[in-house]
């Protein structure tokens, strides 16, 4: 026999109402007795008759996130997250790869949001302009690792994350870093851009230019940083990082023993290769987390800003510099 919402509320010792407003509209029930409830509902196996809470509430319990590449395992981590928090509201999920266009991303809000509870954007490639247009829905829209528009956001401390990279890299003696930044409009590549640009250290920072967020765009990024002299190699994130130990081993360069390398995000094929990967571990599970109940809660009047701590991940990729430049084959 199928759980009810009466079984749901019996368990949880709360009326039928607030069981129901617990799992549609949690930002009405205070935070305790609401994860109670989910967590009872959870326990349960409870699944909400979505036909008949739409035709009541106006409301589809969908939600919609669209994120620019599902191959990056940095956004199927971000929308793992998303799915397992919206699941515990009552919600389901509809993903969709904008494959890193800015104006699939805006016709996929357009075609999806009007259908959904609200919309969640992860690392948008609109300009500041187009997401002032998405906004206008006329459904919640929150972005995630990135702000800007008027709407609420989640993002991670950027600036920081690059800070404690290179500070790690100077305490091992490395004074020429290259930077393999991300594709051109990132807002989170502009952030590390601004936080490198801060530095107070005895570092030269030497820019390699835009790269496509990809195992290629850190293969092409390893070659400029030889080209440089530099010990030390700071990439947009992950994938790029591996692509660099790819091109290195090729060309006869040993990562730490010549270069180091630092990557961004903790992806979890950093701790499969070999050597392990140095990189600036980012909370993805909570920045999804927090995306949704920012999106199902909102405050009243500020628009919230969230911004979420790093820590970086000290592996074998880095190591003391060199006393000589590396020399390629």
């Amino acid at each position: 026999m199928a759980v009810t919402l009466r079984d749901v509320a019996r368990a949880a010792g709360v009326s039928a109402a607030t069981a129901s407003r617990a799992l549609s509209a949690p930002h009405l029930v205070a935070p305790e007795r609401r994860e109670l409830v989910r967590r009872v509902a959870r326990d349960l196996g409870y699944q909400p008759n979505r036909a008949a809470r739409e035709l009541i509430t106006g409301r589809s319990g969908h939600l919609c996130l669209v994120v620019p590449d599902l191959e990056n395992p940095f956004f199927s981590a971000v929308a793992k997250a998303v799915q397992a928090r919206a699941r515990t509201a009552g919600h389901a999920v509809v993903v969709a790869d904008a494959e890193e266009d800015p104006v699939l991303e805006a016709e996929l809000v357009a075609q999806l949001g009007a259908q959904a509870d609200g919309v969640l954007l992860c690392s948008p490639r609109m300009s500041a302009d187009d997401l002032a247009q998405v906004a206008s829905v006329g459904r919640p829209v929150l972005l995630v690792n990135r702000e800007g528009a008027g709407l609420p956001s989640v993002a991670v401390d950027n600036r920081d994350g690059v800070r404690q990279a290179v500070r790690h890299l100077h305490a091992l003696g490395h004074r020429r870093v290259a930077y393999a930044g991300g594709p051109v409009g990132s807002w989170s590549d502009a952030r590390r851009r601004d936080g490198l640009a801060a530095l107070d250290l005895d570092v030269e920072v030497l820019d390699l230019g835009a790269h496509a967020p990809v195992f290629a765009g850190g293969v092409a990024a390893a070659d400029l940083a030889l080209a440089t002299g530099a010990t030390a190699v700071l990439t947009h994130n992950d994938l790029m990082a591996l692509g660099v130990l790819d091109r290195m081993r090729t060309r006869g360069v040993r990562v730490p023993d010549d270069v180091s390398v630092v990557g961004f995000d903790d992806a979890p094929v950093a701790t499969l290769v070999t050597p392990s990967l140095t990189t600036v571990a980012m909370p993805l599970a909570r920045l999804g987390r927090t995306a949704v109940d920012l999106l199902l809660s909102p405050g009243d009047g500020d628009v919230p800003h969230v911004v979420l701590p790093v820590e970086l991940a000290v592996r074998a990729s880095t190591a003391p510099a060199p006393s000589h430049p590396p020399e390629p084959r």
